[in-house]
């Protein structure tokens, strides 16, 4: 008597045998599929950190191929076996080989990959040095057709404060927190941490947000916003200096959100570059 693994295997072969695989039929109507997949799947995966360790999160995914017109349909499954190859280790650094395998498997010219998920960084207090975390958002965007194309972005909390407001007032600025976000492609044989990305973005600010402040931290982060008043102009046009300055990276796009504190509107700049 057959042991069940042969069983399960001869069974397997049998239903394979006996049901039609309906996605790679003939369709007729000649139309290209430019996108085709899933999307908005809720997954876990872990990231490499600076120190060697790894740090898990909760990603929303997006997957697709392109589909030729004389098939009908791509095979679903085969996204979800993939990320569950990829999910324990993913870095900027080989988030390409995932696209090659959604290419490979779903036998497409073109695959597309996208992810969004929080990511924190570990930060000190300027003063009293209380440990914290700050919580950033981080994306990937990965396109793979012949040529590899992969995007890093973060959005980074922070602070800014008017310097017009700084001018003509007798008392003080307004102040206001802003979100600035960068995405950037690397120079070829090129990548770059999570940290590294966030450590050069914060910089341009006024000051930095952080999750723990005592009073001394509170009085210092105060004062710093008020001594660098900028601009929602001054700060894109800060990032965008010292990613011209990176030599790791080729192109980027620059933005900054400030949430106004006196005006029912936020203000707005945004600065896009192709150094190569």
């Amino acid at each position: 008597m057959p042991d069940s693994s042969t069983l399960d295997e001869t069974d397997t072969n049998s239903d394979k045998q006996a049901m039609p695989d309906v996605q790679g039929s003939q369709d007729q109507r000649r139309v290209a599929i430019n996108k085709v997949g899933v999307k908005d799947i809720r997954y876990p995966i872990a990231l490499d950190t600076p120190s060697g360790g790894k740090q898990s999160t909760v990603a929303t995914v997006n997957m697709y191929v392109s589909l030729p017109q004389e098939k009908k349909g791509t095979h679903m499954s085969r996204f979800l076996e993939i990320l569950n190859k990829y999910h324990e280790a993913i870095s900027s650094k080989d988030i390409m080989l995932v696209c090659h395998d959604m290419k490979q498997r779903l036998n497409a010219d073109d695959a597309h990959l996208e992810l969004e998920f929080p990511y924190f960084i570990d930060k000190e207090a300027p003063i009293s040095g209380m440990p914290g975390k700050l919580d950033i958002e981080v994306s990937f965007e990965c396109n793979s057709n012949g040529t590899d194309d992969f995007i890093l972005g973060i959005k980074v909390p922070a602070t800014s404060l008017c310097p017009c407001s700084k001018e003509i007032s007798k008392y003080g600025a307004h102040n206001q927190r802003c979100v600035m976000e960068a995405k950037v492609r690397f120079a070829e044989g090129q990548s770059m941490m999570i940290e590294e990305l966030f450590e050069i973005v914060e910089k341009c600010a006024s000051t930095q947000v952080f999750s723990v402040l005592k009073r001394p931290d509170e009085k210092f982060v105060t004062e710093d916003a008020y001594e660098n008043p900028k601009f929602v102009e001054d700060i894109v046009r800060d990032l965008a200096v010292a990613l011209n300055n990176e030599d790791r990276i080729a192109w980027y796009q620059v933005n900054s959100e400030n949430f106004e504190s006196i005006h029912n509107h936020n203000a707005y700049a945004m600065v896009e570059r192709d150094k190569r």
